[in-house]
């Protein structure tokens, strides 16, 4: 079957869309920047370069496709997300197109990859969080910018499948990682920029290190990998509601970077950026839904997955730095 890939020049969809050719489906990737800037690029693949904001480049890329993977957006990390809200919310525009156009095309399957920033910031004051379980989005108080345009998105999902039959399925993604993302232009997020700083400090012989906040931060990531199959298992379920799709591994910051000085062999002084965006003190899967519906949850380990993002990271490091 066609599948199309919204967002494919990004981290997630040129991942998802690699997995997706390498299954034997045809795949429509889709994506505004120019191919020059895409992450992956697959030649055998139907690459389009189209603003997914307007209805009319959505109308022609959900045309005569069976599933629909809606993961285009303008996003980033913490710095980028808040300080970019308006550019953030202005992603409801391609989801309430696309979603436009899978009704009018009769797409078979419609996947939209929410996110944990949906939650409600007062369960998410401690950095001893308790794993947020899907009812805590409501009621509503997601994080301002970006997680209102997850949550509104969300309903629109809904809604196109009670009333018009859109067969709609919601990931809230808890922190993806991995290779072949952003590294080094302002939109990477904490396990792609903790990286590359291990790496630098190795490369330069500086050894320090500024984290953003003071380190006691909580947060649980997914080795993408793991993203991937929790996507197309949910997108090809029967799971109507938003379900969370994260790793249960909670670490703070100051730990994530004791892993990377440890995969990179250095000691790094830390230098706390206190004035700097750090987000919720903390944020965690609560994967007991998953499993019971599924059987399954994420299974790859911290450690694991940034040995393998460490790497890439210090080869392009090296690559454009020397």
């Amino acid at each position: 079957m066609k599948i199309l890939v919204a967002g494919a020049g990004g981290f997630i969809g040129g991942h998802l869309a690699r997995s997706v050719l390498d299954a034997g489906h045809a795949v429509r990737c889709v994506d505004r920047k120019p191919l020059q800037e895409w992450y992956q690029v697959h030649g055998e693949a139907e690459n389009v370069v189209a603003d997914l904001t307007e209805i009319g480049a959505c109308m022609a890329a959900c045309e005569g496709v069976a599933e629909c993977y809606q993961l285009a957006a303008d996003m980033g990390g913490i710095g980028f997300i808040e300080n970019n809200k308006a550019l953030c919310m202005l992603s409801v525009l391609i989801t309430t197109h696309m979603l436009m156009a899978a009704k009018k095309h009769g797409v078979q399957r419609f996947f939209y990859s929410s996110s944990a920033c949906v939650y409600r910031a007062d369960k998410q004051d401690s950095a001893d969080v308790a794993p947020l379980r899907e009812e805590d989005a409501y009621p509503a108080m997601p994080e301002d910018g970006y997680g209102w345009e997850k949550l509104f998105s969300e309903r629109m999902c809904r809604h196109f499948r009670e009333d018009f039959g859109v067969p709609a399925r919601v990931a809230r993604y808890h922190n993806v990682y991995g290779p072949m993302g952003a590294w080094d232009d302002g939109r990477e997020k904490a396990p792609a920029a903790i990286c590359r700083k291990v790496a630098q400090a190795k490369r330069t012989g500086v050894h320090e290190i500024e984290i953003w906040g003071d380190g006691t931060q909580t947060r649980s990531f997914m080795y993408i990998d793991d993203c991937l199959e929790g996507t197309l298992a949910i997108a090809r379920s029967e799971i109507v509601d938003p379900i969370n799709l994260g790793s249960s591994e909670l670490v703070t910051i100051n730990q994530l970077v004791d892993i990377a000085e440890e995969i990179a062999g250095v000691k790094l002084k830390r230098r706390y950026l206190l004035d700097r965006p750090k987000g919720v003190n903390g944020r965690n899967s609560d994967n007991r839904l998953i499993v019971e519906k599924l059987g399954w949850e994420p299974s790859i380990r911290l450690k694991a997955g940034l040995e393998r993002t460490y790497s890439w990271i210090y080869d392009q490091y090296v690559e454009k730095y020397g």
